[in-house]
Parts: C-alpha cells; structure tokens; sequence
C-alpha cells in the first residue's frame, strides 16, 4: 500500500511507521522536519507545514493517508481538502476527549460530544483540546464523505512518549516502597495493552473508540 503519514516522528507517528514499514507498505512522511530529521531514511520525506505549506502534496496520489498531529480545524479541513482527490482514504486520530461528560455510566460512540462556545478559537489548551478534535472530526468527514475512519483512543503510552504522563507511574512502582497516587485505593481499572498501530486493522467502514 502507497501510505501517506501526516507526522511519523515523534510518538504514535513513529510507532504507525515502524509498523507500517513492517507489514511492508510504501511510505511517504509529511511534516517540518524538525522532529527526528534524520529518523527513517529509507522513506520518502516531504517538508511542509500544515498552516500554510502543503505544497508538497499537490499532484501526488496514495492508497491512504494516517492524520497523527490534527489539532486546529481550519489545518484539518485544508489538508483533506487538498488530500481529497489525492488519496482513497483518511484515517483520522483524535481522543476520547471528544466527549461532553465522562460521569455518565455506559458511555458509547453515540454519547453527546463537547462544544465550544466559540468555534473560532485555535488555542489548543485543556479545555479546548476535546471539542476542537470533534470539530477536526467533522470538518475531515465533510471534505471526504464515506471515506474517514475516526480513531478515538484513550491515553496512548509506550516507547517514545514525550509526556511522562503515565510511564512515571510503572517507573516509580518498581522502585518500591509506599507510593502517593490519586484515587481510591479500592477503585479497579482496567488496562488495554495493543499496539500503536492496532487500531489501524479496523474496516475503513468502520468508526473505532477505544
């Protein structure tokens, strides 16, 4: 498969390329080329920026392309604007955070999704996080009807994660010794190990939560 990846050097780009180069697909990277400019030379890398830049795109054709790093709408609607006649298929990362309340029980694809008040704002921020990826979602599903497939992980942790949001806390426990953590100490969790990638096998058909 000709693959298009919008990203690919930090964290779940990278991991997405790793696995796509191992499942022996046909890569081509587009991003600054500020992160990890010498990671994977053996793949076609295409500079550019997504506000502004996407130059390097026009006239080119792939099976598909992975949206790894769409934040602000306005960015998400121009590259599938563009990519719309360029490629068969998008498949478009956003967050669990699209939704609107996580104290509901039984929560599912069709719960209510977050709003903003003013859908001009670009600011990425934690309140704004979540609502601008619903509305990246819709923007990406007008510009290429039928052909989107929305993936909404939850926390995504593993080699290369630049947040230490979770790896912290496995690192601090095999250390030993009393540990200061939040939430109850008789609340059960639940862990979903996959690879990055896993999502990736869902039907194009198809919209994928996790």
């Amino acid at each position: 498969m000709e693959l298009l990846i919008l990203g690919g050097t930090v964290f779940l780009g990278r991991a997405l390329v790793e696995t796509a180069l191992q499942r022996g697909h046909h890569l081509t990277l587009f991003n600054r080329g500020r992160s990890n400019p010498g990671l994977f030379p053996q793949v076609e890398h295409l500079t550019g920026d997504r506000d502004g830049g996407l130059e390097a795109l026009r006239g080119r054709q792939w099976d598909a392309v992975i949206d790894t790093c769409g934040y602000v709408p306005r960015l998400v609607q121009q590259s599938s604007l563009l990519l719309s006649s360029a490629v068969g298929h998008y498949t478009f990362i956003s967050t669990i955070s699209v939704y609107a309340n996580f104290s509901q029980p039984g929560m599912d694809e069709g719960s209510p999704l977050a709003t903003l008040d003013d859908d001009r704002i670009e600011e990425v921020t934690g309140e704004t996080y979540g609502p601008l990826k619903v509305l990246c979602e819709q923007v990406a599903e007008q510009e290429m009807p039928g052909r989107v497939l929305v993936v909404r992980p939850g926390l995504i942790v593993g080699p290369h994660d630049p947040s230490d949001r979770f790896t912290y806390w496995p690192q601090r426990v095999k250390h030993g010794g009393e540990v200061l953590a939040p939430g109850r100490p008789a609340r059960g969790y639940r862990s979903l190990v996959r690879t990055a990638a896993g999502p990736m096998k869902t039907p194009p058909s198809s919209r994928a939560g996790s």
